[in-house]
């Protein structure tokens, strides 16, 4: 009887959990996977406060014009350089290649960036950092520009989602330090895709 009655409790919580835990919210896998990102504690950049009432992060309907393949142009003799952050830190990167693409009916350019440090760690070899202005920051997303992540690709041609496009973490917490985008990297256009300001209520 005493283990009938265990038993018992023991589904009553685990149904009790299900029912508690909610389903990850978003479009697309990468939303999902950014929204539960954020829900983590032990990952989250949000503070405490907002980490209380985070539900999932804005983001426009994923859009396949902002898919784009852009033509590589290698820069192997650049050098490194200094970009200014958000905070002291310094950090040092330098232009891997130009991209140049285009994107509703336009032809673009934006450099990507290879960071010193992260060509000697583990995993991220291949690293590259592609930070961007355009037409809506300020407006419907973060005013200091947004950022995507690339791998340095087989070829001569990187596709580049800009529904993946993301905010720097000191957009949401200021104990962050982030990489203030290069001026030369703006593009004059409204780039409606990927994640949109974040509101702390």
């Amino acid at each position: 009887m005493k283990y009938i009655f265990i038993s018992i409790i023991v589904i009553f919580t685990s149904f009790n959990c299900a029912q508690k835990k909610e389903p990850l919210l978003g479009e697309t896998d990468y939303q999902k996977a950014q929204n539960a990102e954020f829900k983590d504690a032990s990952k989250s950049p949000l503070t405490t406060k907002d980490l209380k009432t985070f539900k999932q992060l804005d983001f426009y309907k994923f859009n396949k014009e902002y898919v784009v393949n852009a033509k590589v142009t290698l820069k192997p003799d650049s050098a490194y350089f200094e970009m200014p952050t958000t905070t002291d830190a310094k950090q040092m990167y330098r232009v891997y290649a130009v991209l140049s693409f285009e994107m509703l009916g336009k032809t673009y350019q934006l450099n990507v960036y290879q960071n010193q440090e992260l060509l000697t760690t583990k995993g991220f070899e291949d690293y590259l950092f592609l930070p961007f202005i355009d037409n809506t920051n300020g407006e419907t997303t973060y005013g200091g520009g947004r950022y995507i992540e690339l791998s340095i690709p087989d070829g001569n041609i990187l596709t580049i989602d800009f529904n993946k496009a993301y905010n720097p973490y000191c957009a949401y917490n200021y104990k962050y330090s982030c990489p203030i985008v290069p001026i030369e990297n703006t593009l004059d256009l409204k780039v409606e895709a990927g994640v949109k300001a974040f509101n702390s209520y």
